[in-house]
């Protein structure tokens, strides 16, 4: 693409691509300009005067693209000369303006001339950005979506046909106040509260131009300010410095409800603490599903934890952010289709009568979460926004959830799933306040309290909160020096399905979890070849690899290359035997079972011949067994019913019984087997030969399975 610029010194044509940075830009132009200007003053505008100007360096990191240039457009640039020591020139001598209280405005920091506009530090670089952004897919499935509340014929009030509408029937819309009342439903879901705020903003039938209708808070200060002063913390003005923070309860949530895909999940992790009484903290794999219980609500959908190195101690953890590996997780995590969705941590203490009940620490006379948790949540959503056309900035707030498990009042371990505010995020971003030694304060800093960084200039603007006094009336406070951390924080509901889909299907209690060798929990390639079975045969189900855990560790191990990588990942998560094969048949997985050989836990060798092979997982074994039958053949649940996008319901019992389920004791030898879809324990015998003839007889019984229609299957 060719762009046109034009300035004092003539007009030039550069030749650059879409996807070129601003930077090449910025060295072409350099080139043909003259020698003597000053390569940091260089405004861009679109039009001569009292357009739309930027500064060009600022722009580095863009796409040519995505700033809004596109071919043969004319742009106009100014530009300061340097002198001949290389300092920007300095002609004017005499003053360019007077203050307010009449000193004089020097030339040198007269900055109206140059910066004739106002840009917020928070806004992007980029032209409309919200036109730039991928949304997410569950926001482009709710935006498709009406949202109307449909309500049947009253019986008593209705008095019109079956094909009239009056107001006692008529569909209700999703914001509105007395269905969340009689719902009980606190917060409105994000998407009907953007329905709600962008009917007064944008009206269709006026056919206005499309304006954001949202923004997100921003308490720092304004940089290039137009006013004429020195740019902060030499000056300030009302233009510039944020205005004062009136603190309140959101209105608003961004994710409605967490759903644990599976009761293992949090049995997994406690058991961490009840082997070795420290805390843990885990970070939450999963995704984002429509939550039909609420309103164009959002819901997010748990199926791994991975804990990252840390120190537990008995009343919190330590760790390192950004923690080293999270990037390699990160990419498991996508190959398998999940993300990071948020962080859990436990805060147990026992209560010491020996019924295994815990003290109630978090209830409504002391905290729900600490001033020092609520800063970590603001920190980490900052960390990941969430995309949104709807905002002037192309991010509005965060998805990213925070979870507790700690006591409730019945003394029974129990989750709590919150969300710190927008104004939350913005507060420690902008970094006005920070944690208390008392968990439900939060301090306001002071402008002047250097002592954690003194070349930082702080701006703290008012900030007031309101409340009921002793009278019942509503009054409004200063929050300095600390105020409740009520008013940061979101409440999410949480719970399990009620019938069970896991993701990742893993027999036998899964691979071993990392970071824990301070539990005796250990990470190696010979739990590789134990956890797969290749000490018993080589034949083993297709879910022995839908681990989430041990999809990590061969990762960091190196041995798989990408395409290896992305079809166990799909072998993982899908359960198809066919896939399974074509993994055998790779060189990657050879090599595997070689090293695992080497370290004497593979005993697949039989005259040079490799016998490992992976066998239908249980729910395929009966989709075969039903069509050999002549019976109507189940169809495979897809990923996203999977994920649990059909069931809500909470079956605390039945979450309960299954935390608590446990082995099999004694002499005999215990496996997992399906039927009816829930999992029971089976006797195969006693000690010795007899678990050889029970191997035997099961990898039969599998064998058996393969039916002819399958075996018609052309592998892939």
């Amino acid at each position: 693409m060719i762009l046109r610029f034009r300035c004092q010194d003539g007009t030039f044509r550069i030749e650059v691509q879409p996807t070129d940075d601003i930077s090449a830009l910025y060295q072409k132009l350099l080139e043909v300009l003259p020698k003597n200007i000053e390569g940091t003053s260089i405004l861009l505008s679109d039009k001569p005067a009292n357009g739309a100007t930027r500064v060009l360096h600022e722009l580095s990191g863009q796409h040519v693209r995505d700033v809004g240039l596109n071919h043969g457009d004319m742009l106009f640039l100014t530009y300061k000369e340097a002198a001949a020591n290389g300092a920007p020139s300095t002609a004017p001598t005499a003053p360019t303006a007077n203050r307010i209280d009449g000193k004089p405005v020097k030339p040198d920091e007269d900055v109206s001339e140059s910066y004739t506009y106002t840009t917020n530090a928070h806004t992007s670089a980029i032209l409309n950005p919200w036109e730039k952004i991928t949304p997410d897919p569950v926001d482009e499935l709710l935006d498709k979506q009406d949202g109307k509340i449909y309500r049947p014929k009253d019986q008593k009030m209705c008095r019109h046909g079956s094909k009239g509408m009056c107001d006692y029937c008529m569909p209700l819309e999703p914001y509105d106040a007395k269905y969340m009342a009689e719902k009980k439903i606190k917060h409105l879901s994000f998407h009907s509260y953007l329905r709600k705020i962008n009917t007064a903003t944008n009206k269709p039938e006026l056919k206005s131009s499309y304006m954001p209708p949202l923004s997100e808070p921003f308490f720092r200060v304004k940089s290039n300010c137009p006013s004429g002063h020195p740019a902060w913390p030499a000056g300030i003005c009302t233009k510039c410095q944020p205005s004062a923070i009136t603190l309140q309860q959101q209105e608003f949530r961004m994710v409605d409800h967490v759903e644990f895909s599976d009761p293992g999940l949090i049995d997994t992790l406690l058991d961490f603490w009840r082997r070795s009484g420290s805390q843990r903290m885990g970070y939450l794999y999963g995704r984002y599903v429509p939550y039909p219980e609420v309103p164009l609500g959002v819901k997010a959908v748990v199926e791994a934890i991975y804990e990252p190195p840390q120190r537990g101690e008995t009343d919190g953890v330590a760790l390192t952010l950004p923690w080293e590996g999270a990037a390699a997780v990160d990419d498991v995590a996508a190959l398998c289709g999940l993300r990071k969705i948020g962080v859990i941590f436990t805060d147990l203490t026992d209560d010491g009568t020996g019924q295994g009940t815990v003290i109630c620490k978090r209830h409504i006379d002391s905290y729900f979460l600490s001033s020092l948790e609520i800063a970590l949540a603001a920190r980490l959503q900052a960390e990941h926004p969430h995309p949104s056309k709807w905002s002037d900035s192309g991010n509005f707030g965060s998805n990213f959830i925070t979870c507790v498990l700690s006591g409730n009042p019945d003394g029974n371990i129990d989750i709590a799933a919150y969300q710190a505010s927008n104004t939350a995020v913005e507060m420690v971003r902008a970094d006005i306040i920070e944690p208390s030694a008392d968990p439900g304060l939060m301090l306001v800093r002071n402008e002047e309290d250097k002592s954690d960084n003194p070349s930082a200039a702080r701006y703290v603007p008012e900030v007031f909160y309101r409340r009921i006094n002793e009278y019942g009336a509503s009054i409004q406070e200063n929050a300095k020096p600390a105020f409740p951390v009520d008013y940061l924080l979101v409440t999410l509901t949480h719970g399990f399905p009620t019938e069970s889909k896991p993701l990742f299907t893993t027999p036998n209690g899964g691979f071993p979890i990392e970071n824990r060798e301070v539990v005796g929990v250990v990470q190696d390639i010979s739990t590789v070849g134990r956890h797969l079975g290749l000490s018993k045969g080589g034949q083993v189900a297709v879910d022995v690899v839908s681990d989430f855990h041990l999809l990590c560790f061969l990762h960091n191990f190196g041995i798989l290359d990408k395409d290896e990588e992305r079809l166990l990942a799909k072998v993982a998560t899908d359960h198809d035997v066919n896939d399974g094969f074509a993994l055998s048949q790779t060189g990657g997985w050879a090599t595997l079972l070689t090293i695992c050989q080497e370290s004497g836990e593979s005993n697949l060798s039989f005259g040079g011949r490799r016998t490992f092979s992976f066998l239908p997982s249980a729910s395929r074994k009966r989709r075969y067994e039903d069509e050999e039958m002549g019976g109507t053949p189940q169809p495979h649940a897809s990923q996203g019913e999977r994920l649990g996008s059909n069931g809500e319901g909470s079956d605390s019992t039945a979450a309960a019984n299954a935390i608590q389920e446990g082995g099999g004791g004694g002499g005999e030898v215990g496996s997992l087997v399906a039927d009816g879809g829930d999992r029971k324990r089976r006797s195969l015998g006693g000690s010795g030969g007899s678990e050889e003839d029970a191997a035997s007889t099961a990898s039969n019984g599998d064998e058996r399975v393969l039916t002819k229609k399958m075996r018609r299957i052309s592998l892939k």
